[in-house]
């Protein structure tokens, strides 16, 4: 891929890398699987003779959590934050405005709790990877890493899948994006049910629970 082969990407990936190497949720490994998922989605699509520009998905995918880090301290949301960031990268960078714009709208639009529509192809690749990234195993572990990061227990964990990542697959907009998503819904399902058997088996009767508090 001539992408690639720029130097400007190999500036970006090292300062991603860098900037965001520490966060086990959002970090680079996070990243690294939404370029796999996004390149994935794009060349199906390109099989049924759709375009996609990989330079301006590559670009966005790279960049759309680097606002991340900072949103609790501005209280600006993260994808706008994102967005605003990698105009700046990418106008030192010298990429010429077309590109800056349709980067900075893929990113603007990703994000799940922004809720933007996004507008081209890229942008729905980017924001379908996204979303996938949320789901299956690797959703279920990211879950709980965030949820050891917030302080949150098992119980507020499992109200998250309920009000966000069993939601994610009918947010998808893509059928290829859909059809990777069937299994990992499935997990999901079947990882939670099995979660909420394991609390049930392991519930104190009422009489033991009185007792101590007596």
């Amino acid at each position: 891929m001539e992408l690639i082969e720029d130097k400007r990407i190999r500036v970006i990936l090292n300062t991603i890398r860098l900037l965001m190497g520490n966060d086990p949720v959002h970090g680079w490994p996070h990243v690294l699987r939404v370029l796999g998922l996004s390149l994935r989605i794009a060349r199906k699509l390109e099989e049924n003779n759709v375009k996609v520009d990989y330079n301006v998905l590559v670009l966005a995918v790279l960049l759309h959590d680097i606002g991340r880090g900072l949103e609790d301290l501005t209280r600006i949301h993260h994808s706008v934050l994102s967005s605003r960031i990698a105009r700046r990268i990418l106008s030192l960078l010298g990429y010429d405005d077309d590109t800056i714009s349709r980067v900075s709208e893929a990113i603007e639009t990703h994000s799940y709790s922004l809720n933007k529509k996004p507008k081209s192809i890229e942008a729905m690749i980017l924001s379908d990877a996204d979303k996938i990234d949320a789901m299956g195993a690797i959703g279920v572990a990211r879950a709980f890493m965030l949820s050891g990061i917030k302080g949150r227990g098992i119980s507020e964990t499992i109200r998250h899948f309920h009000e966000k990542l069993l939601r994610l697959e009918n947010m998808l907009y893509l059928e290829e994006s859909k059809n990777i998503a069937k299994r990992r819904r499935v997990f999901l399902e079947k990882f939670l049910n099995e979660l909420l058997r394991d609390l049930e088996e392991s519930k104190p009767s009422i009489e033991l629970i009185e007792d101590v508090d007596n």
